[in-house]
């Protein structure tokens, strides 16, 4: 995997995928900052897993969002120090023991960016189902 990072102007920076995605990132809140790019990156990754899994399982999966809060250390390097991950899934026969698999798949076996991340931030998921 190969990626660029060129800096346009300021703190402002748009990075390059090999596949020829864009992301503008910027220091100062003109875009999408680093961390939140680490953060959403990690709820992706992770919602990624949780639907695939509970597809695998065909289970009726209509919609997956998963909200993220994260703190961050009070002096630099203002690393997260906890993540907490909130799944909202909908579907039809969703059952709470699938759903409680698959998010712990994801955050304790399969998320690459969840597991990047293990042993230095204290992640933490819940989850809620909607019925349809």
């Amino acid at each position: 995997m190969k990626a660029k990072v060129v800096w346009d102007k300021d703190l402002t920076f748009t990075g390059t995928t090999e596949s020829g995605y864009k992301t503008v990132m910027d220091g100062n809140g003109q875009a999408v900052s680093p961390m939140e790019s680490v953060l959403l990156a990690a709820g992706s990754c992770s919602s990624i897993d949780v639907v695939d899994i509970l597809k695998k399982g065909r289970f009726d999966i209509t919609h997956c969002e998963c909200d993220l809060q994260a703190e961050r250390a009070e002096t630099p390097p203002r690393v997260f120090t906890k993540i907490m991950a909130t799944y909202t899934v909908k579907g039809n026969g969703l059952t709470d023991k699938a759903v409680a698999r698959a998010v712990q798949l994801s955050a304790e076996k399969y998320c690459s960016v969840m597991l990047m991340l293990a042993g230095n931030v204290d992640i933490e998921t819940r989850y809620h189902i909607i019925t349809e």
